[in-house]
């Protein structure tokens, strides 16, 4: 069972981890470049926020947004 579990271990350590062995690396290099997915995940939030508000507007616009104060049951 020990094997099992060490050879899970390599596989996230040794195989699954070397993209982001090879940005940690380029970190002196180019620092924009280290922090490509973080920027990635950045751009994928606004996208989803700009989505999100659009969604909201429109809703909003064609007066199916429930505004009634006894809407939710928590208010």
């Amino acid at each position: 069972m020990k094997t099992f579990f060490e050879a899970i271990a390599y596989l996230f350590e040794e195989v699954l981890f070397i993209p982001l062995n090879i940005l940690r690396s380029l970190e002196l290099e180019n620092w924009w470049i280290a922090n490509s997915i973080s920027w990635l995940f950045v751009l994928i939030g606004f996208t989803a926020l700009i989505y999100w508000v659009r969604q909201l507007q429109l809703f909003n616009q064609n007066g199916e947004e429930n505004k009634d104060t006894s809407a939710h049951s928590f208010l």
